[in-house]
């Protein structure tokens, strides 16, 4: 399994941005799927993340009402639109996918099985 994640770029405070991470391998609809994020100076913390069908999510309280996390299954992608980006947004983000699906029961720390490389996301002020 491989994730590849895009869509970063230099973003304006208040803007927004949708990532993707495409994920090649026959195992995508059985796994949990996560975003996480690492600031300068900073340990990678969890974003949010989706169970293998869409149906549920849980995020970060940090990012709640401003980022949204979706999959597509057919096309195994994953994306997080985010919305009114502001420079505390400005990271490394990277996808990751996980078998056991704790990051949707609060375990954000739950270790992945897989990990993509990062995309950076950079807004000004």
């Amino acid at each position: 399994v491989q994730l590849q994640a895009s869509g970063g770029g230099l973003v304006q405070a208040g803007g927004s941005l949708r990532l993707s991470c495409a994920l090649s391998g026959r195992t995508f609809s059985s796994l949990a799927m996560g975003w996480f994020r690492q600031a300068p100076g900073k340990e990678r913390e969890f974003v949010a993340a989706i169970n293998w069908n869409g149906g549920i999510t849980h995020y970060a309280d940090s990012v709640k009402g401003r980022f949204i996390i979706s999959r597509d299954n057919a096309k195994k992608m994953v994306y997080l639109q985010i919305y009114s980006l502001s420079p505390e947004d400005t990271a490394v983000y990277y996808c990751a996918a996980q078998r056991s699906g704790g990051w949707l029961n609060g375990r954000g720390t739950s270790p992945a099985d897989y990990w993509g490389q990062g995309t950076l996301v950079t807004v000004s002020s």
